[in-house]
């Protein structure tokens, strides 16, 4: 069997790569490498955890800076991520694509309006490697145009390569991977007493219908979720927002980005 010139080229590409392994640029050389096949506008290497992610690497904003639409990040919005969100349900290893991931209603959210539109455009798509302790290493890639069918299967080829370098890298981010992160923002207190007395708080069941509506769940894909029916969701959801004083889900919305600040 004979090889391509773009196999050979490939194949000399990793092996280069194997070598920065133990160096401070190995994530950078990574995502260089995949993009020479899959183009891509934005990336991140972070690790998802019951705690704030951790960030191995990520791109400069367009200053050269720290980006802070993902400073936001973060600070919590990540818990509105459709990949966060999959990885804590079900960490699966491989190759994940924004429609794999994303609730029915993910594009009508406040979250994509302000937040995933305006930092990662138009589609992501993310390779996950899961790690003890219910963490996950993820490599994203976002995109300002949706990854064709080719470019996701020529990823889904490559990810056993890349799923191997990013264990073995692991090995050279012993500091990182021994610092303490800092807990998940309390969102869920502040919106218990929102404004409200306490005899108001919302239950454990409330709190969770209203994370699931924040993430762009429609009210069939929460009771799916949740083992309840359709009817029983928009009763909750009527008391959360009465509770809360609220009339909308930006207002809810609003509610959860103060609760970051906290």
């Amino acid at each position: 069997m004979s090889l391509e010139l773009q196999d050979i080229a490939w194949h000399q590409s990793v092996g280069r790569l194997i070598e920065t392994l133990d160096k401070p640029n190995f994530w950078i050389a990574l995502v260089r490498l995949l993009q020479q096949y899959v183009p891509s506008d934005s990336w991140v290497i972070l690790l998802f955890s019951r705690d704030r992610p951790a960030v191995f690497a990520e791109c400069p904003g367009t200053d050269g800076g720290p980006d802070p639409l993902f400073q936001d990040y973060l600070k919590g919005l990540y818990l509105l991520d459709p990949f966060y969100i999959a990885s804590r349900e079900n960490n699966g290893a491989g190759l994940f694509r924004l429609a794999d991931v994303a609730p029915e209603c993910f594009e009508q959210t406040d979250y994509y309006q302000r937040y995933f539109r305006l930092n990662v455009v138009a589609d992501e798509i993310q390779i996950n490697v899961p790690l003890e302790g219910e963490r996950t290493l993820c490599l994203s890639l976002g995109s300002r145009r949706p990854f064709s069918p080719e470019q996701i299967a020529l990823l889904g080829l490559i990810q056993p390569w890349v799923m191997a370098l990013m264990r073995q890298r692991l090995g050279f981010e012993q500091e990182l991977l021994a610092r303490p992160t800092a807990p998940a923002p309390a969102w869920q207190s502040r919106l218990e007493t929102a404004g409200q007395k306490v005899e108001n708080a919302l239950t454990a069941r409330e709190l969770e219908i209203a994370r699931l509506m924040l993430s762009g769940c429609s009210s069939k894909e929460v009771a799916r979720k949740l083992a309840i029916s359709a009817e029983t969701v928009k009763v909750h959801r009527k008391h959360i927002y009465s509770k809360l004083g609220i009339k909308s889900q930006s207002e809810l919305f609003a509610l959860f980005l103060q609760a970051q600040d906290s």
